[in-house]
C-alpha cells in the first residue's frame, strides 16, 4: 500500500466513528462574529437543510464521498453555507483522496480555528468567521506552499462559479 493509500485509509479510520455516530450532537457551533448571523436553532433550522444544519450547527461530518463539490473543477469561490461568506477559491482546491473536498489555504479572514478532542486526539477545527458555522478540520498533511488540508464537509459549503 502506497504513503497516500495509508494516509487516505487512517483518515478514513478516525473519522469513522463520528460519521457513524453523525457528528458531534449537541456540541455548539462556535459563536459568530456578526452580531447579525447569531441566530436562534430554530432561526438555522427554517434556513439550512437538515444535513446542512447537523454539519454546521452541530459540528457533524457528512460521509466520505457524497458531495457533489469532490468532483467540481470549475473556477469559482466556495462560500459558506450558512452566510454566504467567500472561504475559498477555487485555485487553492486539490484532491486529497480522502472523500471531503480539499483546499490548502482559505481566503484572507475568512475562518476561525480551535481544537477539539471530540476523538480524543486533539485536531484543529475551523468555522466561518462570520457566522461560526463548522466546515471542518485542518492537517498538516497538505500540498505546497502551506502543506495544509483544510478538509471541508461539502454540504456546509456552496459553490459560485467564476463569470
Amino acid at each position: 500500500m502506497t504513503d497516500p493509500a495509508r494516509r487516505s485509509l487512517l483518515r478514513s479510520l478516525l473519522t469513522l466513528p463520528l460519521t457513524l455516530l453523525g457528528g458531534a450532537r449537541g456540541a455548539a457551533a462556535a459563536t459568530a462574529a456578526d452580531p447579525a448571523w447569531r441566530l436562534s436553532p430554530d432561526e438555522w433550522r427554517r434556513r439550512l437543510s437538515p444535513a446542512a444544519y447537523r454539519v454546521l450547527r452541530l459540528e457533524g461530518t457528512e460521509r466520505p464521498f457524497t458531495s457533489g463539490l469532490n468532483n467540481e473543477k470549475r473556477k469559482g469561490t466556495y462560500l459558506c453555507a450558512g452566510c454566504r461568506l467567500p472561504l475559498f477559491a477555487s485555485s487553492s482546491k486539490f484532491d486529497s483522496g480522502t472523500g471531503w473536498p480539499s483546499f490548502w489555504q482559505p481566503l484572507p479572514e475568512a475562518v476561525a480555528t480551535q481544537v477539539d478532542y471530540k476523538l480524543i486526539l486533539p485536531r484543529t477545527e475551523y468555522h466561518c468567521r462570520r457566522c461560526g458555522g463548522h466546515q471542518g478540520h485542518v492537517f498538516d498533511d497538505g500540498p505546497a506552499p502551506t502543506g495544509k488540508r483544510y478538509c471541508n464537509n461539502g454540504v456546509a459549503l456552496a459553490f459560485e462559479a467564476a463569470a
